[in-house]
Parts: structure tokens; sequence; C-alpha cells
């Protein structure tokens, strides 16, 4: 921890880990800001399965990168890290802490390491790609990126048509592969490291919260998800869909919940099906999340289940100078 550089926590964890209260807590006793990182809070009209804070809470507790863009648009990393260092940069401004509080850790990544200059996305392009899928099926356009940059399609699935149009696209217009990117930030990052330099110019406290026991974890993911069908999921995809301009592949209706709630909406499957598709996609995503955290250097970690979380980390922050 360098006590030169101004404070920020990031309050990490999976889906469904109580991130969002452990973060108000935080926020009624300490001088914090919050900052979502969510790659699904971005989205407008998108609050029942994305599990935004209701009207009253965010009245409450203010949230930067909160209903920013339309579903119909699109949000990369780099636009994350952009928006996320300028919200920072008002809150500190103000002599207060950014708390960073969501569970897209590309996002976190992105901002901690800072990204490969990547071309911007190309409408037309992209266009085409979908046409080609769907005349020839996703499994060719994968077979196709495995042959261009094998590294990258070990890494996505076939199924995972957002990721897998961008690798492609990243090659087609700049003539690199995305491995190739990566490669070039990871040399960016060696080289910042030993001149003393660094992306992020905050001394951050990263905090990790999840039950100790993945089967409490699984237990709540699938008493959420019921919820939120009790509470309007299928009506709030079914407006959704109704707009004329949403479809399945864009990065919006392909969130968790999202995604399986549009497939039964267009006959697939019956609504207990989707109920299980929904919390078995969910718990993946629980796993990848964590997969993501236990690499993570330097976290703090919290059981959600333990009562005493508030205290914990007050005392975690004064240790590592976070706190004056």
């Amino acid at each position: 921890m360098n006590p030169a550089l101004p404070p920020a926590i990031f309050l990490m964890g999976p889906t469904a880990a109580g991130k969002t209260d452990l973060a108000f807590e935080l926020a009624r006793v300490l001088p914090c800001e919050l900052i979502s990182v969510d790659s699904a809070l971005i989205y407008r009209g998108m609050d029942i399965g994305s599990a935004k804070p209701s009207k009253a809470q965010l009245a409450e507790f203010p949230h930067y990168l909160v209903d920013i863009r339309d579903p119909a648009e699109r949000y990369s990393a780099a636009e994350f890290r952009r928006d996320a260092l300028a919200a920072m940069a008002e809150i500190t401004a103000r002599g207060r802490i950014p708390l960073l509080v969501g569970g897209t850790m590309l996002y976190f990544k992105a901002l901690l390491e800072g990204l490969a200059p990547m071309p911007s996305a190309d409408p037309q392009l992209r266009a085409q790609l979908e046409a080609r899928a769907a005349a020839e099926g996703w499994a060719r356009l994968h077979a196709e990126l495995a042959a261009l940059d094998p590294e990258s399609a070990a890494r996505i699935h076939p199924n995972d048509p957002q990721r897998l149009i961008r690798a492609l696209e990243v090659y087609h217009v700049s003539g690199l592969t995305m491995s190739a990117h990566r490669q070039q930030q990871a040399l960016q990052t060696i080289s910042l490291e030993r001149s003393g330099g660094r992306q992020l110019p905050y001394t951050v406290a990263q905090l990790g919260i999840a039950p100790a026991q993945r089967p409490v974890l699984h237990a709540r993911i699938a008493q959420r998800f019921a919820l939120m069908l009790e509470q309007g999921l299928i009506e709030e995809v079914e407006s959704l869909r109704q707009r004329g301009d949403l479809h399945a592949a864009l990065p919006s209706m392909r969130a968790v919940g999202y995604r399986q709630v549009w497939e039964y909406l267009e006959g697939q499957g019956s609504q207990a099906q989707m109920l299980e598709r929904g919390i078995i996609a969910t718990r993946q995503l629980a796993k990848r999340q964590l997969t993501w955290l236990r690499n993570w250097d330097d976290v703090y970690w919290l059981d959600s289940l333990d009562g005493d979380n508030l205290p914990r980390v007050l005392k975690y922050l004064s240790a590592v100078s976070i706190l004056a």
C-alpha cells in the first residue's frame, strides 16, 4: 500500500454473495461514494433480472455507472475503465473514497491493469459475421477463429457469440489476433512494474465476499432467481422484446437470466425448464467469478454469513492505511 496515493476500495464477489448490502453498510459509516462494477446494471429498464438496487436505495446511496446505456447499445471494458476513472477522480476531488462494488471481474481487471489498445467496433463487419453465423452456424466461425488464433479459441466457447465475434473483429480490423493484443498488454504491464509506474494511481483495498460453503451460495442463487420471477422478470423481458429493436444476440439480452427468459418467451421449453436453466447459468457465472477472484492477489476475504463483517472490514482498512 502506498499512503501517498488516494484511497479506493474494491468490493468484489460472486452473484448473490451480499456485496450490495455490505456496500450500503460501509457507505453509512465511511465517507464513500459508490461506483457500480456490473455489466448488467448499466442498462436502463433491466432492473429485476440484474438485481438492481431499488429507486429508494439508489436515492439513499447514489451509484455511478447505473442506467447509463440503453439495452440496444454496447459497452466495452475500455469504456468502463474510462468512466470509472473519471468517477473516481470526481469522488477523490471531494475528499471522499471511491467504493467500487460489483461482480464483473473483467471490469476490475481492466481498471487495475489497463487494456491493450484494441480496434473500435466495426458495425458493418459485425453484421457480416452475424449473417455468416446465421447461415453457417457459430461452430463454423469458431473453427475459423481456431485457425487464426488458437489461444483465443480455446478460451472462448463456441456458443459465446459476443466474444467470438469480437475476437474475429479484432483480427480482421487490426491484422493482429486478440492473443497478440493481450501479449502486448502483458509486456506493457511488466514494463510499468519495472519502472515503478502504475496503471491505477490509487491505494486500493480489495475485499472479496462469498459464502464459505458453496452449497450456501447455490441455495441463495436459486432463491434469488425464483424471487425475480415472482417480482416480474418474465414481464420485464417481454416488455423489452416488444420494443422491436432488441434481439437475443445483444450483450444486454445475453445477460444471465435475461437470456433464459428470452428463450422461454420464444417457445424454448417450459417455465420450469427456464427456471432450472436460469439457476444453472447463474451458478456457472458465480463459479467463473470465484475462479477469477481465487487467482487475484491481495484479496481480503469475508464470509457472507458472518455477522461481524463490517467491523472486520473497518479494522482491515485501518491496518492498510485506507482510513486515516
